[in-house]
């Protein structure tokens, strides 16, 4: 079942968390696992830079890109030209099934050293979506799906510049993925050293590490009298 957003874009019912499946449970770190949708959003929100993962001419091919999220749905956008793009089309209104994709993205939180190499890791957040992209060629969809990957990188940013143009929209496509089969992982603390290593003279905890922005750094060519907005100077 789907709703249909502020933004005229249908995405699927909220519930509470994604059911687990074959693809979405780990061989590995079950424990860490997770299928709660508020933290596959707060993820999903968090990154800028999403990996693309679908098989070409038999081979296995991962691109990364920006994207944009609206409710249940990812939005992905690259060259009409490029393959995976021209690979997909909207399966609602041609019969063409799309394109299976996995899509991830990842944080990395910390350094975890431990007392020996072996356990060794990181602290990280990241979300794994399995599904089938298909082109969106709606073109109010397009419109709202472009301006969600201005917003994911800076908000309010879409409306604070000018709407793509007729020529601009006829050079880009946009790739739709709906979250449905979707897990998130997540490890914290610090390392997990065998009893017998504690004793060694060696240290170990975690280096943290954090996202920030620098100061702004104006376009050459800025009229004189335009200001930083609002948004893009922290409180």
């Amino acid at each position: 079942m789907s709703v249909a957003s502020e933004s005229g874009i249908e995405t699927a019912t909220d519930t509470a968390s994604y059911a687990p499946t074959e693809l979405t449970v780990p061989t590995r770190g079950r424990d860490r696992a997770a299928y709660d949708k508020e933290l596959v959003h707060s993820i999903l929100d968090e990154a800028y830079v999403c990996h693309l993962g679908f098989v070409r001419d038999g081979a296995p091919v991962v691109l990364p890109t920006l994207y944009g999220r609206v409710g249940e749905r990812l939005y992905v956008h690259g060259s009409t030209g490029s393959r995976p793009l021209r690979m997909a089309t909207d399966s609602r209104q041609e019969p063409d099934p799309g394109l299976a994709v996995c899509l991830t993205v990842t944080h990395v939180d910390g350094l975890v050293l431990a007392r020996s190499a072996f356990h060794h890791s990181i602290n990280y957040r990241s979300v794994v979506i399995h599904g089938t992209a298909h082109q969106v060629t709606d073109p109010e969809e397009k419109r709202s799906a472009l301006d969600s990957l201005v917003d994911h990188v800076v908000p309010n940013r879409s409306a604070d510049s000018r709407p793509a143009n007729a020529k601009e929209l006829a050079a880009t496509a946009v790739l739709s993925l709906d979250l449905a089969t979707v897990s998130a992982k997540v490890r914290t603390g610090g390392p997990n050293d065998d009893p017998e290593d504690l004793d060694l003279p060696y240290w170990a905890g975690v280096v943290p590490l954090s996202k920030g922005h620098g100061p702004l750094i104006p376009s050459a060519d800025l009229a004189p009298g335009i200001e930083a907005p609002d948004y893009l100077i922290a409180p």
